[in-house]
């Protein structure tokens, strides 16, 4: 399984954003020049991100985009979450279609492996990405 590049640019922007925190507002234009990915897509990420309730934008003088909450109540499940839907590595689980589906033996467990990922996302705080060092 592999996230979407819109997903991993949406950690990517959070991440850039969050290494704002206390240091006033920023704007989607510097995330954009911050984090080298291209100012359309960010500006896409930034509307999804504001609509999920991770970013708050404010408009006028002084204004720009800042974290909604805590980059330490923010996980990356949260942010995938904002961009992608929820989280499942099985789709059978929402009624995808599956040619197996009559006879399968792992579906009624679809549960609890889309649930064990996304607690291992969801334990992942963004104040861990925004940190500059890498801390395994």
């Amino acid at each position: 399984m592999r996230l979407s590049n819109l997903a991993d640019y949406a950690v990517v922007t959070m991440s850039a954003a969050a290494r704002h925190c206390g240091g006033g507002r920023t704007s989607a234009a510097e995330l954009a020049r911050e984090t080298g990915l291209p100012a359309p897509t960010v500006a896409k990420l930034v509307s999804k991100l504001v609509a999920a309730g991770l970013l708050r934008s404010t408009r006028g003088a002084g204004g720009g985009l800042q974290l909604a909450r805590p980059a330490a109540a923010i996980s990356v499940a949260d942010i995938v979450e904002a961009v992608e839907g929820p989280i499942a590595l099985m789709a059978c689980i929402d009624g995808g279609d599956c040619v197996i589906e009559h006879d399968c033996s792992v579906k009624p467990h679809a549960g609890l492996v889309n649930g064990a990922l996304r607690g291992a996302l969801a334990g992942i705080p963004l104040t861990r990405l925004a940190r500059q060092e890498v801390i395994a």
